[in-house]
């Protein structure tokens, strides 16, 4: 008899979830099907294909087993009814907001979300009609006083990059169908391992799996997942006429990062908490945002919502915009980067890299402040990671 993999444990699932149906080989790992195109085996079995008809494979842009096998993965520890995988977490943002939005539509969002998301939206969808307003999501009342008729779509990242404002899903979800708008949350901050929004009742939860969701620094990927079967057949369609859609060897990589979600996650979170406190307590550093810290403004909502603090951690600097250079400049372990969830210890400046393209205004007003810092903390041995920040920190 067969396991139940819908009844299994999440570490179970990130192992034996997703396999390839009718593998004749029967491979104890996801197999690369790395094929643009698929033979039929009759005229027949061609159209029946093409008609919806038969579960043949035509085309990768259409679907691929490789592919396939990491969708039906993700879904399951989403809770989902699908999932749709996309070259990068960009295509995702941009698949979302063409499948979601008409002309004239608006849109509300978190006003911190990752910088291009805002950024493609403020440049490029507005040139199409869409509107949006980027609110202070932590606040309910905000997002209540910013619907409109033309309401489509709320826009979430929580925690938010790179502010770590976390926002209440429950609250969102009970005013969104008060009106009838899609709800969406970005989960790349936290992974299906610490929060799954769409056991609150979000329609669409997607990560950039570039990060926690793969691990390794070593693929750039994206992928979105439904809670119903309407909306994921609907988000399918769009990434498949856009042509976003990923590669099956992308798809096996992400596979294999995916199995150690749950160690690596456990790791770095450990790592995370003693971090957080000690530059909690540093006399160079402002303030310290950390879901795991009580100091953290919504410290209770995030031990209601989420099943651990995560890797991220943002501060501020006392000294500001240069402070902040200075410091990326005297790291040594922590690697320099802009990404973010992977097993080395990554360090940034938003003000001058990630959200240097939002009006200073507009980045200020959202939180994101000259001198604040965004950690992305690995699984290395903590000792080495303090002793590199304390250096760093002399010399700011």
């Amino acid at each position: 008899m067969k396991a139940d993999k819908k009844k299994m444990g999440f570490g179970s699932k990130l192992i034996h979830a997703g396999a390839i149906k009718k593998d004749p080989f029967k491979s104890a790992t996801v197999p690369i099907y790395q094929t643009s195109t698929f033979a039929f085996e009759n005229a027949d079995h061609g159209a029946a294909c093409f008609a919806g008809k038969s579960d043949g494979y035509i085309y990768t842009r259409i679907g691929n087993p490789t592919i396939d096998a990491l969708e039906e993965q993700v879904a399951e520890l989403e809770n989902g009814y699908g999932a749709v995988a996309l070259s990068s977490g960009m295509a995702a943002v941009n698949t979302l907001y063409m499948a979601l939005l008409d002309k004239d539509a608006h849109m509300i969002s978190t006003d911190a979300v990752y910088g291009p998301s805002r950024v493609i939206m403020e440049k490029h969808f507005s040139r199409f009609g869409v509107a949006y307003d980027y609110v202070d999501t932590t606040n309910i009342s905000n997002i209540e006083k910013a619907i409109r008729d033309n309401t489509k779509l709320i826009f979430i990242e929580t925690p938010a990059n790179p502010t770590m404002a976390i926002v209440d899903l429950e609250a969102v979800v009970s005013l969104a169908k008060k009106h009838n708008i899609i709800t969406v949350v970005d989960n790349t901050f936290c992974s299906p391992y610490l929060q799954n929004p769409l056991n609150y009742g979000i329609d669409i939860v997607f990560h950039s799996v570039t990060k926690f969701i793969n691990g390794h620094a070593d693929i750039v990927g994206g992928i979105i997942v439904a809670r119903e079967k309407e909306m994921y057949e609907h988000l399918n369609n769009m990434m498949v006429s856009l042509g976003g859609n990923m590669d099956p060897h992308q798809a096996y990589m992400v596979i294999r990062g995916l199995k150690t979600l749950a160690i690596r996650i456990e790791q770095s979170q450990k790592n995370a908490q003693r971090i957080a406190a000690f530059l909690e307590m540093h006399p160079k550093v402002k303030w310290v945002k950390y879901p795991g810290l009580p100091t953290h403004p919504q410290h209770e909502l995030a031990l209601k919502q989420m099943r651990g603090p995560g890797a991220m951690i943002s501060f501020e600097l006392k000294g500001g915009f240069e402070a902040g250079k200075n410091m990326m400049n005297n790291v040594n372990l922590a690697i320099l980067a802009v990404s973010l969830g992977g097993v080395e210890t990554l360090i940034q400046h938003p003000a001058s890299m990630t959200h240097s393209k939002m009006e200073p205004e507009a980045r200020i007003k959202s939180g994101i402040t000259d001198g604040l810092v965004r950690l992305s903390i690995g699984i290395e041995t903590v000792e080495d990671l303090l002793d590199d920040l304390k250096s760093a920190l002399e010399k700011v």
